[in-house]
């Protein structure tokens, strides 16, 4: 299995910190955000990646992380997102790479306190189809939103005014070699992205999606009060063991 992490996007709700750089080389307590995603797939077992980014920033991702020696690995790869597209049209930029291989998908400023390990293993093992990582919160509406029928996954809804359940989808992903066909027959949304719960939807409908619940606390950081919160998240209680 291969890893993906998005680290792309203009970053406007941090604005004007992203002014001056990429929202994802903002620090996180000691360390930068995008270390936290890479450790997140290395602790997985994961150690053939690929890193989306975009802006202009995009050249300090490499002065900053090289080949990754710094997390044990012996290269890291770069591929660069033109605008906003949505991070479904971001993730369709890693099919060559992947080369039909099963993959993980990490949002760049997504941070979890344990580790993705079983799941990651898990999925190894099955037939395939896409796996999503889900998260009890008290805020649903802010948040892709599954529901469940027994062990499976009925459907996904994005920001609902009335939440069918408390499960959040975190910005962790796992797809078979499909996902790029999926994403090439979406169509922008309203906000004129390609949607990746659009992409979790079409697993849904073929029967093929599978989820499991986190462990142990989540937040992303892609506002300022989230940012706060996740420094102070892995300054009490660390992260994916950095």
């Amino acid at each position: 299995m291969k890893g993906v992490i998005l680290a792309g996007g203009l970053g406007s709700r941090l604005f004007p910190l992203t002014g001056v750089t990429n929202k994802h080389l903002l620090p996180v307590w000691d360390k930068p955000m995008i270390y936290y995603p890479i450790q997140c797939l290395v602790n997985a077992g994961i150690e053939d990646i690929l890193l989306v980014t975009g802006g202009n920033s995009a050249g300090d991702f490499l002065k900053l992380l090289g080949n990754g020696k710094a997390f044990g690995l012996k290269h890291l790869n770069y591929t660069y997102q033109e605008g906003e597209g949505g991070i479904a049209e971001a993730l369709g930029l890693a099919e060559h790479w992947a080369d039909r291989e099963s993959i993980c998908v990490v949002l760049g400023d997504n941070i979890i306190e344990t580790n993705i390990q079983k799941a990651v293993s898990d999925f190894r093992a099955s037939d395939g189809g896409a796996k999503i990582i889900l998260k009890e919160v008290h805020d649903p509406e802010r948040f892709g939103v599954a529901e469940l029928d027994g062990d499976k996954v009925v459907s996904i809804e994005e920001k609902p005014k009335a939440p069918k359940s408390n499960l959040a989808v975190i910005g962790i992903y796992m797809y078979d070699g499909n996902v790029f066909e999926i994403i090439k027959t979406l169509r922008p949304s309203d906000r004129g992205e390609l949607e990746i719960t659009d992409v979790n939807n079409a697993y849904i409908e073929r029967g093929t999606m599978s989820y499991e619940v986190l462990d142990g606390w989540w937040t992303d950081a892609g506002t300022f009060e989230s940012l706060h919160r996740a420094s102070n998240m892995v300054h009490e209680g660390g992260a994916n063991k950095l």
